[in-house]
């Protein structure tokens, strides 16, 4: 191979097509025709010398050369990437980027949806591609550029990412406003517990939490008769029925419509949320204002939170 040969548009497009595996996929990925992405790959073949991507049933095979190519090649680029965009400014109204975040449910709807409609209005060329949040997952798919942002619980996130902690969370217990039982802003405990309840599990027909060990502490159980798998089910059947539920008070901020939100009736920990990310991302002008988008829809919400709290009946 003759390196004299080769340019930075043909390492892009190389990058592109060894992560789409698909001309038509990549030449979308880099705003070209796919003309023009076929003709860079015949110049990479032979500057390389090898065929590179092989036609497959769908897409194509890269060859062994190309997977060898792959990591070093996406580290060099980032490299260069990260020298350059740590050195521009960077204005969100005229920038025109993809973003990928990945997030629970939970964080999918306490915090990414407020943050795209804030970033609609502040960068409306950036597109946000939402990926549900898999913490073993997250290490990998940051390191392929799959992912710029993962929001998720400290005990989850690993230790090879940076990290920045968002607010601490803390659980309400909803009911609907007419509720004949849950009335006035307040329930005591052994009427809580006499109540048909939903929990959340996520790996799906988990009929008890952390919560029950707590009761079962107190000589108190609860009568759980519904368990779903994802917190953004709940409020919405508590809402048409007499069940309750324990929620993360971000999930009802502003879907409170026939909802009561009271404090918990006895004490139930909280949790913490934080925002972690590559390395390689962590000078990057574009990527520092994104996360700065997202450490201020955090706070906001964190303030909402404490306002809330201040005024709801004791």
């Amino acid at each position: 191979m003759d390196p004299s040969r080769l340019d930075l548009n043909l390492l892009v497009t190389l990058e592109a097509l060894l992560a789409e595996q698909n001309v038509t996929k990549a030449a979308a990925r880099l705003s070209l025709s796919q003309p023009a992405v076929s003709a860079q790959l015949s110049r990479l073949r032979d500057v390389f010398g090898d065929p590179l991507l092989l036609p497959a049933q769908r897409g194509m095979t890269p060859t062994a050369k190309a997977l060898a190519l792959r990591e070093p090649l996406r580290e060099a680029l980032d490299q260069v990437r990260g020298a350059v965009g740590s050195h521009l400014e960077f204005d969100p109204a005229r920038a025109v980027l993809t973003v990928g975040m990945a997030a629970s449910d939970y964080m999918q709807a306490a915090l990414l949806q407020p943050l795209v409609l804030r970033l609609r209005r502040r960068a409306p060329g950036v597109r946000v591609a939402v990926r549900h949040m898999d913490p073993r997952q997250i290490d990998g798919q940051m390191t392929r550029g799959e992912v710029d942002i993962g929001l998720l619980i400290p005990s989850e996130a690993p230790g090879s990412l940076r990290r920045r902690l968002l607010f601490h969370e803390r659980y309400v217990l909803i009911a609907r406003r007419h509720h004949p039982v849950v009335r006035g802003g307040r329930v005591g405990l052994k009427a809580w517990a006499a109540l048909e309840h939903v929990v959340v599990s996520p790996a799906g027909g988990g009929f008890e939490t952390p919560v029950d060990h707590a009761l079962a502490a107190l000589g108190q159980e609860r009568k759980v008769v519904l368990s779903a798998a994802s917190f953004l089910f709940v409020p919405d059947i508590v809402a048409r029925s007499d069940l309750v539920a324990l929620v993360p008070s971000r999930l009802v901020q502003r879907r409170a419509a026939g909802l009561q939100v009271l404090d918990c009736p006895f004490p139930v920990p909280g949790f913490e949320m934080i925002m972690v990310w590559h390395e390689r991302n962590h000078g990057h002008a574009a990527q520092r204002w994104l996360r700065d988008e997202v450490l201020a829809v955090a706070v906001a919400a964190d303030t909402a939170e404490a306002g809330k709290a201040k005024a709801r009946p004791r």
